[in-house]
């Protein structure tokens, strides 16, 4: 059962409208499946693997239950008391427990579980999401540091107060439709109000007046002709990120450009290329243009792959 995969939401273009329709925050986390099967706890990431030693906090099994599968979002808050994906993008990849341990006392997380797969034995995947989302409200999971999410009937309200609140925008939903696991479903429509995108690493380039300070990379987006740049990111590039992007993309170095098409030569001057493997989010200023607008690094996607983009 933990090779299941989460269902994934389409993305909208507007608010649906309807008593058909049921809407939910959007969070900026880790999606994550939580499996519990004898008193144990594993989770799950969006591509199927273990992550559960980076959440020694989320680590105890809610009372009572002896056999469970939800789906949710890990989540973390930043000085502002937002969901922040940068805030937690330090955690997904340490195994160390001394390490781990302190993280999660600085950083401490929460599972926004937000649907309910099998309770019991019970596969409720074909199951209505309303019915499922009742069975989910009757189970005690705080005391597993979990949280259920509540859901509203009114979007346009919702979609408006979260972009008020800095919130990262909702997920609509069909109240009839089943769980499709791995599927991207177009009865979950997702509603971002920030202009982030993930996008794959094919170069760096060094500070100026060194070789090895790593101050920018040069990203693109994996198209059906081959890797399309869309800009070089160095803003949000401090010491600590130069040199975890200089250590994870050291052993990636090629001497080929992996972009399709023109790179501007002020960009590929003094670039090192690497392989196009490492996926990274991005926050920029408007969409529809050719190259990113004053785009700002976010942390490195260790559960997206370019293959998923």
């Amino acid at each position: 059962m933990p090779d299941l995969l989460p269902m994934l939401a389409t993305p909208g273009t507007h608010v649906p409208l309807g008593e058909e329709w049921c809407h939910e925050v959007k969070w900026d986390g880790v999606r994550a499946l939580g499996f519990v099967e004898g008193g144990t706890v594993t989770l799950t990431s969006r591509n199927g693997n273990r992550i559960t030693p980076a959440w020694p906090e989320l680590q105890t099994p809610p009372p009572g239950v002896r056999d469970l599968v939800v789906d949710g979002e890990i989540i973390a808050l930043n000085e502002r008391g937002v969901p922040d994906f940068r805030v937690i993008a330090d955690r997904m990849h340490v195994r160390k427990p001394a390490t781990v341990a302190r993280l999660a006392a600085s950083i401490p997380a929460t599972y926004m579980v937000f649907d309910l797969l099998r309770l019991d034995g019970e596969d409720l995947c074909p199951l209505p999401l309303h019915e499922r989302r009742r069975r989910l409200a009757g189970l005690d999971l705080a005391a597993a540091g979990w949280q259920v999410p509540a859901e509203y009937d009114d979007g346009p309200m919702l979609h408006d107060a979260t972009r008020a609140q800095g919130l990262e925008g909702i997920v609509s939903k069909r109240r009839d439709s089943a769980y499709r696991p791995g599927e991207r479903s177009h009865h979950w429509l997702k509603l971002a109000h920030r202009h982030r995108g993930s996008y794959v690493i094919g170069g760096w380039r060094p500070q100026i007046g060194t070789s090895e300070r790593l101050a920018a990379v040069l990203v693109g987006e994996p198209t059906a002709d081959g890797l399309h740049y869309r800009g070089r990111v160095g803003s949000g590039i401090g010491p600590k990120q130069s040199r975890a992007l200089a250590e994870l993309l050291a052993p990636l170095t090629r001497t080929a450009n992996p972009f399709v098409g023109e790179v501007p030569r002020e960009d590929a001057a003094g670039t090192t290329w690497v392989e196009p493997v490492v996926v990274i989010d991005v926050d920029t200023h408007g969409v529809g243009y050719e190259r990113l607008r004053q785009p700002s690094y976010q942390g490195v996607r260790t559960d997206l792959t370019a293959e998923d983009l």
